[in-house]
């Protein structure tokens, strides 16, 4: 099994890195043998869209004949997604929804023609559905009955990740992280990870075997 991990955090340290960690380590426990795939987008940012991938993304013509490497970088993250059986991204939120480096990596995913089609009832998924573990980490509450902010997030996610056909989506909130004193971030952790489901990762791994 293939595990493409993603996290998106400035800090080196942050509540999101570690949960997105303790992610992975749940699913090792199950697919012991797994290969992880790592994209670091908080210490290795992407860069914004070109003036060349925004003129070969502006319309069928140019994008049938694309100016020479502007795809490159795009098809490198697409095909990362594509060898990737379980992915798993760790995100704060920032404002109310993702960080722009997060934003920068969807942007270079999501491509009509490569993993979406655009069809008169919308957009549709060219590739293949896979589990999707997204951890968040919130200085606030945006979820439950103690949630008091937006929450553009997760529709988004939603949005753009079903888009290209990732459906199979575990969102895994850790809120309220600005309050949380020290020593108390790996319980609250823990108490996030018990909610992973992993049958999807358990059926996953009994084919492959």
């Amino acid at each position: 099994m293939n595990i493409l991990h993603i996290d998106s955090s400035p800090r080196p340290k942050s509540h999101s890195r570690e949960l997105s960690a303790a992610i992975v380590k749940k699913l090792l426990q199950v697919a012991p043998d797994a290969s992880i795939r790592r994209r670091d987008l908080g210490a290795d940012p992407l860069p914004h869209a070109t003036a060349d991938y925004a003129d070969t993304l502006s319309s069928p013509a140019t994008l049938a004949a694309p100016l020479k490497g502007a795809l490159d970088l795009a098809e490198t993250l697409i095909r990362e997604v594509e060898a990737a059986d379980v992915i798993v991204i760790g995100t704060p939120m920032h404002n109310f929804t993702i960080p722009s480096v997060l934003k920068a990596w969807i942007d270079q995913v999501l491509r009509v023609g490569r993993t979406m089609e655009s069809t008169p009832a919308g957009k549709v998924g060219m590739l293949p559905d896979r589990p999707v573990f997204i951890g968040v980490a919130s200085g606030g509450v945006f979820t439950g009955q103690r949630g008091n902010q937006p929450d553009f997030l997760t529709p988004y996610l939603t949005l753009a990740l079903n888009s290209i056909g990732l459906k199979a989506l575990q969102f895994l909130p850790l809120q309220a992280t600005a309050f949380i004193e020290e020593g108390q971030a790996a319980l609250a952790s823990e108490k996030v990870i018990d909610a992973i489901d992993l049958t999807v990762v358990r059926e996953l791994r009994d084919v492959a075997a």
